[in-house]
Parts: structure tokens; C-alpha cells; sequence
């Protein structure tokens, strides 16, 4: 597992969520869901949370973990 996605990993079992926006300045992390993806095929249930901008009307996802399968 690269830095990237252990640092990610640790944030999400701290119990904390976290969207692109976020991933970009906690972690310079560009593809969230990509090491989202990286972590699932590891065996980590993490949950997805679409959430459209009020403003903007762009969509997101919110990325929190359920566990380890």
C-alpha cells in the first residue's frame, strides 16, 4: 500500500469522512477514488455518499469506513 492510501486509510478509521476536496488538501491526494478503490480491493467496506452542492449543483461523493470485510 503506498503512503497515500495508508495516510487516507488511518483518517478513515479515525472515524472521520472524507470527500475529493478534502483528500486534496489533507492529503495532496488528485484520485480519492482511486485509492478508494485501491482500499476496497484490499478488503475495507468503505461507504459512498453522493451529495449534490447547493450552489453549484455538482455532485460528490463522501467517503466514510463501514469496516474490514
Amino acid at each position: 500500500m503506498d503512503s497515500q492510501s495508508e495516510q487516507i486509510l488511518k483518517y478513515l478509521q479515525a472515524g472521520n469522512a472524507l470527500t475529493p476536496l478534502e483528500a486534496l488538501r489533507k492529503f495532496n491526494c488528485l484520485r480519492l477514488g482511486a485509492r478508494i478503490y485501491d482500499l476496497r480491493q484490499q478488503g475495507y467496506v468503505i461507504n459512498s455518499l453522493i451529495i449534490k452542492d447547493d450552489i453549484s449543483g455538482k455532485r460528490y461523493a463522501r467517503y466514510s469506513l463501514v469496516s474490514l470485510n
